[in-house]
Order: C-alpha cells, then structure tokens, then sequence
C-alpha cells in the first residue's frame, strides 16, 4: 500500500468520517474567544430580519410602497382597457408599454422578496430595455402619446 494512501484510508477499513481525516491533522476545536467573535462578527455583518407586511408581499391589484412613493400594481385586463388605442387594439406603442410597465412593476417586487434570483433580474433588464426603445421609437413618433403615456404610468418624473 502507497504511504501517502494510509493516511487517508485507515487499515480497519472502517467508513466513518472521521477515518477519512488525515492521521496528521488534528480536529480544530474551537475556544471561547473564537466563538465569540465569530458571533459578533455574524450580528454585525448579517442583514436584519425583517417581517414582510401584507403591502410588500402582494404582486397584484393592490398598493404597494415602494421607497417613498406609492406603486399600483393593476391587472393586465385593466391596463389594456384603459391604454387602447381603439376597440381590437392588442399592439400599439402606448399599450405595449403599459403592459411591460406592469410587468417590470411585478418583477422587482418580486427581486426584493427573492434579491438572489439572478434568472428573473435578467428577464427584467431585458424588459426595461425593450421599454426603452419603445418609448423611444414613441416619443419620436408622436410627442403627445409620449406624454401622456408617461404621464399615466409615471415614468420619466
């Protein structure tokens, strides 16, 4: 058998975990002092638990305050009856940006319950960034729709 082999496997040829210990290291025990500040490093450096209300855990058709501004989060039926353009309107500009306004508002409520949903933070940059150029494409192509769809969904304040 290899030296280096049987300080890792012992010869009894037992499975506990500590046989797979190298025979040289000691177990690290830890003493009060290491403890200690271990512990007061965790309670400075840990975020705050913080109790979620009803207001900052609802996604849809009720308020939501968000830093200092109060957000409504409005179902998509809504939004469309209230953006169209005419009767069968499913596309123009305006109710295009209404839809990803709604949609982005729902997404970051969501990022600030789960922050390490890397999945989602990136189908929401890439949703603010198709609403940018809409809303580019709309504020040169009509000024007037530009402002008033600003003007209802709050953007560009």
């Amino acid at each position: 058998m290899h030296p280096l082999f049987s300080l890792f496997w012992p010869a009894s040829g037992g499975r506990k975990v500590s046989n797979f210990l190298p025979l040289s290291m000691p177990a690290q025990k830890t003493t009060k002092a290491k403890a200690a500040k271990n512990s007061a490093a965790k309670k400075s450096s840990g975020k705050a638990s913080k109790k979620m209300t009803g207001k900052e855990k609802n996604l849809k058709g009720e308020a939501v305050v968000a830093e200092k501004k109060v957000v409504v989060i409005r179902p998509k039926k809504e939004v469309i009856s209230e953006f169209k353009t005419h009767e069968k309107d499913t596309g123009s500009t305006q109710l295009q940006v209404a839809i990803m306004t709604v949609r982005i508002l729902q997404l970051t409520e969501h990022l600030k319950l789960h922050p390490k949903d890397n999945h989602s933070r990136r189908g929401l940059l890439g949703l603010v960034g198709k609403r940018r150029k809409l809303l580019t494409y709309l504020r040169k192509k009509s000024k007037d729709a530009y402002e008033t769809v600003t003007d209802q969904l709050g953007l560009r304040s």
